[in-house]
């Protein structure tokens, strides 16, 4: 055999040896997976008191964002203040921005489910995920918290250290 074909052969396999592990994809999570969000805007006494804008949203493994869950703002001007989701998804989405938007919420505890689709409507991948949500008031403070998630086949729940802009969260990750 020539070099340059020894050269073109050792090229492919290398190629295709790199290339394998992008091509293998991890099995999605089970069809009937959801994860109930339990989520508390807590009692902040302030004067005046303005109703938070929140973000709630998962990203994958490589930080992409792939599901924004929940959005309450106002006005969409004040969009822009829920920093660390209008960085990752806000500013490039408009018609995300337009389709998951509602008003803002008045101190309480609200729950909500997340289907296990991402913003396309396709079922995620089992694998590693992180949980956020963003709180931010006008003339108040600002809090982000995270929680790192593995969707598998197993069910769990997580409790998650209160912030000052956000109260109690609790997530449960069930297989119906």
């Amino acid at each position: 055999m020539n070099l340059a074909l020894k050269t073109v052969l050792k090229s492919s396999a290398l190629v295709a040896a790199l290339s394998a592990p992008l091509m293998a994809q991890a099995a999605p999570i089970p069809t009937n997976a959801q994860m109930d969000v339990e989520f508390e805007i807590p009692y902040i006494k302030a004067s005046p008191y303005a109703r938070p804008y929140v973000a709630i949203w998962i990203e994958d493994a490589n930080r992409k964002p792939v599901r924004t869950i929940e959005l309450w703002v106002g006005k969409d001007e004040w969009l822009k203040d829920l920093r660390s989701w209008w960085r990752k998804v806000g500013r490039y989405d408009r018609e995300l921005v337009d389709a998951v938007t509602s008003a803002t919420r008045t101190v309480g505890e609200y729950r909500f489910t997340w289907d296990g689709l991402d913003d396309s409507g396709q079922r995620v991948e089992q694998g590693e995920y992180t949980f956020y949500a963003e709180s931010v008031r006008e003339h108040g403070g600002r809090s982000v918290i995270r929680q790192k998630l593995n969707l598998a086949d197993k069910a769990f729940k997580i409790d998650i250290k209160p912030a000052v802009e956000i109260g109690n969260v609790a997530l449960t990750y069930k297989i119906k």
